[in-house]
């Protein structure tokens, strides 16, 4: 039977580099050199051990067992899934190769790798059922997905009917219960600031940027001259820092021609903040690194983010656009 499953590399910061070199990775270069295929569970939690002799001895367990099913457990045919948080994309692809030791990768955290066969087209996480979303929330590097997450994914995919969930899913162990509760409440609150209007978007981002102490000045619809919000200590721009804000809240990666635009009607004192909820192209990366003034780029993880960090400081007008309740945690009303 064909399973499929979930490979995160650094919490989903390698997707483009497992697309682009054809690969699905885990880290633990403490262990790279010896997982290889046949060998055995303990002999890795026993080298894990010894490479980190204060670790705790369940995350010991659970780092070497992820490694062991990687060379072990995954088999030529299967399917693997990875996971963009910055623009909230699924990539699909099949195994097509045994595990391999890349030393001169290790750096770029890709030490132990697979051959993927990815697919062209992309996933969006808005195509998914809730249930499927919140299967694929675990904080693990790397787990099986059950099933009926697997079938509705391949069929969205080929955009055919999803198939009736099966009762036969097993839940996966996971390393963290608390970490695993804190992804799932940050995914499910991009869910639901995804879904928000336009300007309610630029609203929450200027409200985000007054729980930082600023003050904003938000531009009418239609009226922004390249610029949504303009944020600074004393609210009138006078004041350094002066930051410039354009808000994109699309489905689209933001590239390198927006950015230009962005930048170009800026002024050699001003600071720069780009949100774009559909995320950036790494030619965009590229721009902002070339930029004249400081720019941030926010994708929806990173406001999302900030508005988890600076929550308890926001006022009532943001919490009244994404209302949630926080004892310890935030989580959706």
């Amino acid at each position: 039977m064909t399973r499929m499953w979930m490979v995160r590399g650094e919490g989903g910061s390698l997707y483009d580099a497992f697309r682009e070199r054809g690969v699905a990775a885990v880290g633990w270069s403490q262990l790279a050199a010896d997982a290889k295929p046949g060998v055995e569970r303990k002999q890795l939690i026993a080298l894990y051990q010894s490479a980190e002799p204060n670790a705790k001895q369940g995350a010991v367990i659970s780092s070497a067992s992820q490694v062991w099913r990687f060379v072990n457990e995954i088999q030529d045919g299967d399917w693997i899934v990875t996971y963009s948080p910055a623009n909230r994309l699924y990539s699909i692809g099949t195994v097509c190769g045994p595990a391999e030791h890349h030393p001169e990768w290790d750096e770029q955290g890709l030490p132990l790798t697979r051959k993927v066969q990815w697919q062209d087209q992309e996933l969006p996480r808005d195509s998914l059922s809730d249930s499927t979303k919140n299967s694929l929330g675990s904080t693990l590097t790397l787990f099986e997905v059950p099933p009926s997450a697997a079938a509705e994914m391949l069929a969205t995919l080929k955009g055919q009917p999803v198939p009736s969930a099966g009762k036969d899913d097993a839940d996966e162990p996971i390393a963290d219960p608390l970490a695993d509760i804190e992804s799932q409440a940050l995914e499910r609150i991009k869910d639901l600031v995804n879904k928000l209007e336009w300007d309610d978007m630029q609203q929450l981002v200027a409200g985000i940027l007054r729980a930082m102490k600023y003050k904003t000045q938000v531009s009418p619809p239609g009226s922004d001259r390249g610029k949504d919000i303009v944020a600074s200590p004393d609210g009138f721009g006078f004041e350094h820092p002066r930051i410039v804000v354009e808000v994109k809240h699309r489905k689209e990666r933001m590239g390198s021609e927006q950015i230009r635009s962005f930048l170009g009607g800026r002024h050699k004192d001003d600071r720069g903040l780009y949100v774009s909820t559909g995320g950036f192209t790494k030619d965009a990366y590229y721009e902002a690194e070339r930029a004249s003034i400081p720019l941030v780029m926010w994708t929806l993880d990173d406001v999302v983010r900030e508005l988890m960090k600076h929550y308890g400081a926001a006022d009532p007008e943001t919490k009244q656009i994404v209302p949630l309740k926080s004892k310890s945690l935030h989580w959706p009303v």
